[in-house]
């Protein structure tokens, strides 16, 4: 029986797994490292700590499971979308990477929305509008403020892309990601020359394209010794986090959609067709299903919020926690459970990093909106919680206007772990969630394409459909539908009159 490797380039750490061919997971290992902000709003990361982190995980999983180098059939890459990797004419990293989160860009988008003619030409050519975490702006960026860097550039890879090329040697990525980086043509799953000639980039920037079942190369000698594997195992081309997180959750028929409560929050539905947003709040890109799309919201700080209030807030709380040796987000979450359904009308925005779905605004904040002396730490800790919940049912509301159904709700990431706040986002979402039986996420999702890529299974669908099924059922309580149905508007109000300050803010930093 074959065994998958799946490999998750995450944001803190990277994750390894590896995936008998009937989805049974023999062992998993996470290895993180260190993010960077040397500005407020900037964000990098050095990518020889994704590849160091690569290693180190891949000889804990074969060692931990007792596998052989021959038992390893394929290799499933995933990782953190929209990262910029910039290589010279020698293969070698020019400067830290700049990832997902990163809020420097702003000219940028502009820039590009101006080159290409406006936001709804933009959106023509690529189904997406220029913001400021895609790829396409950190290019122009490293143009306009380092050009020296730029002009030693040869080569821009996505972060699991550049793991990919220390695996194989070769220059690839695949559709999934490639449409985070606003420069794939999205309905015809090519680099889109027309906007490279708008924005005066060479393609040869740019990796190869395949789809995300292809195999995109195989493991080289040198990897192979680093890693303790065997030199020949086919890499596939895998998916962007989101995507590869939507096929770990069987997200791969029209109906199921999926909300991942992580550091970031995204809801992700799946399309036959493509389906674009004329307004462009939501993405629409390419799915790592063969043929297939999505669309797409992500809420920049949805867990982060809540790691944020662990973090800064509850020390507390991690103190004991560690005496009881249980996670402190246990006893938070119980503090949250002791307020009401609404948190006595305590607000709060989960803009820590800016926002993407639904308002595109770099300069939006974090807030609580509503203190009185009524209010403490259990009512801060549930409005976390809500204000998260309420952000990912932004995109929840545009989807269900697009008239894309959602049949089912299937929920992932550490908000599904907690039954509290399983039964909160099914009160907010005003229908029931559910939970299956995978929850390794996007190293799952691409250990899975692994193993059809390389005929193990026919198609992804087959390789879903046998090995995810769905394990717990959460329906809404009426009274707190009716409540958060309630609060809804002003949520949304809040921001709408914030905006303005948002900005002037952001002014007083400059």
């Amino acid at each position: 029986m074959p065994v998958f490797l799946g490999i998750d380039i995450g944001t803190s750490g990277t994750k390894t797994l590896a995936m008998r061919d009937d989805g049974v997971i023999l062992a998993s290992a996470t290895v993180e490292y260190p993010l960077s902000s040397p500005r407020p709003g900037w964000s990098e990361q050095e990518p020889s700590h994704w590849w160091k982190a690569v290693v180190e995980s891949v000889r804990k999983v074969m060692k931990s499971a007792k596998l052989k180098p021959a038992e390893v059939g394929g290799i499933g890459l995933s990782g953190q979308m929209h990262g910029s990797v910039f290589l010279d004419k020698t293969h070698s990293v020019i400067r830290p990477a700049l990832l997902w989160n990163d809020q420097r860009t702003v000219a940028e988008c502009q820039e590009i929305e101006a080159r290409a003619g406006g936001r709804a030409a933009l959106i023509g050519m690529v189904a997406n509008p220029a913001l400021t975490g895609f790829t396409a702006p950190k290019i122009l960026w490293l143009r306009n403020r380092e050009k020296r860097n730029f002009d030693r550039t040869v080569q821009v890879l996505l972060p699991k892309d550049y793991v990919r090329f220390c695996l194989t040697g070769d220059f690839a990525t695949e559709v999934s990601d490639a449409s985070g980086t606003l420069l794939l043509d999205v309905v015809n799953r090519k680099w889109s020359s027309q906007l490279l000639e708008r924005l005066d980039l060479d393609s040869g920037l740019l990796p190869r394209v395949y789809e995300s079942e292809d195999i995109t190369g195989v493991l080289t000698e040198s990897a192979a010794k680093l890693m303790g594997l065997r030199a020949g195992i086919p890499i596939v081309g895998g998916g962007g986090d989101q995507a590869a997180s939507a096929i770990g959750n069987g997200i791969v028929g029209r109906g199921v959609v999926s909300a991942t409560m992580g550091t970031s929050g995204v809801v992700f539905a799946h399309s036959d067709e493509v389906q674009v947003d004329p307004e462009g709040r939501l993405h629409t890109f390419c799915h790592a299903v063969r043929g297939k799309w999505h669309v797409m919201g992500c809420v920049l700080s949805a867990g982060g919020s809540l790691q944020w209030f662990r973090n800064q807030l509850c020390q507390e709380e991690v103190s004991q926690a560690k005496k009881q040796k249980v996670d402190p987000y246990e006893l938070i979450t119980a503090e949250a459970a002791g307020a009401p359904v609404g948190s006595e009308g305590l607000f709060f925005l989960p803009y820590l990093s800016g926002e993407r779905t639904p308002h595109a605004d770099p300069h939006a904040r974090g807030c609580w909106i509503g203190l009185s002396l009524r209010h403490g730490k259990g009512h801060l800790a549930r409005s976390v919680m809500e204000g998260a919940t309420f952000a990912m049912r932004d995109t929840l509301e545009i989807i269900r206007q697009m008239n894309i159904p959602i049949r089912e709700i299937r929920l992932s990431g550490g908000g599904a772990r907690s039954p509290f706040w399983r039964q909160m986002q099914a009160d907010i979402y005003g229908q029931s969630v559910v939970t299956i039986n995978a929850s390794e996420g996007p190293a799952y999702g691409v250990a899975l394409l692994a193993a059809a890529g390389t005929g193990a299974f026919k198609s992804i669908e087959e390789a879903c459909k046998a090995t995810i099924s769905v394990v717990t059922r959460t329906p809404g309580k009426a009274a707190a539908i009716r409540s958060y149905n309630a609060a809804w508007p002003v949520y949304q109000q809040l921001y709408r009159s914030l905006k303005s300050d948002f900005a002037a803010i952001q002014s007083l930093l400059r």
